[in-house]
């Protein structure tokens, strides 16, 4: 026993220095060298913008102009890192992704920085229809709002246009609501200028690659991986806890379920357990309709 704590130190320590799970090792060498294991890697799956002008160069997705940023403060080197110095950005997006890049943007010296969002602005106090403990739907100023850039609401994305594969705009409409839906209003397009678009436009699931292959596990219809009522996957020993099981959300209920889904683990492999599990994999926010 001994000897098998030290090899699964050694082995924890070494998976720290980062070894990337499912090619450097791969998920059955994990399934043989422990009895349980947790799928924890967050929905990291950008949602796409498939519209004309998408392959332009200048267009990016969120998290590639993030982490590289995160990585250079963090004193590392970073090849092609996508730098907005001297550049207009336009940001797709108001969530806190969005404010992310706002405030990266602002510190790599960007020429301008405008964020759209294709819905209204919400309001600045509780609506009626969300009373607590309810959560609210409402304005917010981060402080990287408040440091400067342009936020645009009822702005829905036509095209990205550009020129010998470089963007140079985007064109935008009004949005109107139409049976419900949000549609570009015909006849209020503009373009505003950008070097840069980072679309900021949340999450669509948990990376597939390597679970599905190697490990089996089955992804419902929102790209979660499903696991039942004690958080593990179809496939015996291995379990799922937070974004990647129950789909991008807040750190309250990650930390909620890392708790529970340690509880299901410890129950799994003894037999019983007296850790504490707060809430289930069903469990979801209080909705008033």
């Amino acid at each position: 026993m001994d000897r098998r704590i030290e090899q699964m130190k050694t082995e924890g320590t070494r998976f720290r220095t980062g070894v990337a799970v499912g090619t450097d090792v791969t998920w059955e060498q994990l399934r043989r060298r422990y009895d349980a294991v947790v799928i924890a890697t967050g929905a990291t799956v950008p949602r796409d913008l498939p519209i004309p002008g998408r392959d332009f160069d200048g267009v990016h997705f969120a998290m590639d102009y993030l982490v590289p940023a995160n990585r250079v403060v963090a004193g590392e080197t970073v090849e092609n890192q996508i730098h907005a110095k001297g550049k207009h950005v336009v940001i797709l997006g108001g969530g806190d992704t969005g404010a992310d890049c706002l405030g990266t943007a602002h510190r790599h010296g960007a020429a301008s920085v405008t964020t759209l969002a294709i819905g209204k602005q919400p309001p600045a106090e509780r609506a009626g229809h969300q009373p607590w403990p309810t959560f609210p739907t409402l304005f917010e100023m981060a402080s990287a709002h408040e440091e400067g850039g342009e936020r645009t609401y009822l702005a829905s994305t036509v095209e990205f246009v550009g020129e010998n594969g470089k963007l140079t705009g985007v064109k935008v409409a009004e949005t109107e609501f139409v049976d419900g839906k949000r549609l570009p209003k015909a006849g209020t397009e503009r373009i505003i200028p950008a070097d840069l678009v980072f679309l900021s436009l949340g999450f669509t699931g948990a990376e597939p690659a390597g679970i599905t292959e190697q490990v089996s596990a089955e992804f419902d219809g929102r790209g979660n991986v499903t696991r039942d009522g004690y958080y593990m996957t179809n496939t015996e020993g291995i379990f799922v806890a937070g974004d990647a099981g129950r789909g991008q959300s807040l750190i309250v209920w990650a930390i909620a379920e890392g708790r529970a889904c340690a509880a299901a683990v410890d129950k799994f492999l003894m037999g019983s357990t007296i850790l504490p599990a707060p809430v289930a994999p069903t469990d979801r926010a209080i909705a008033v309709l």
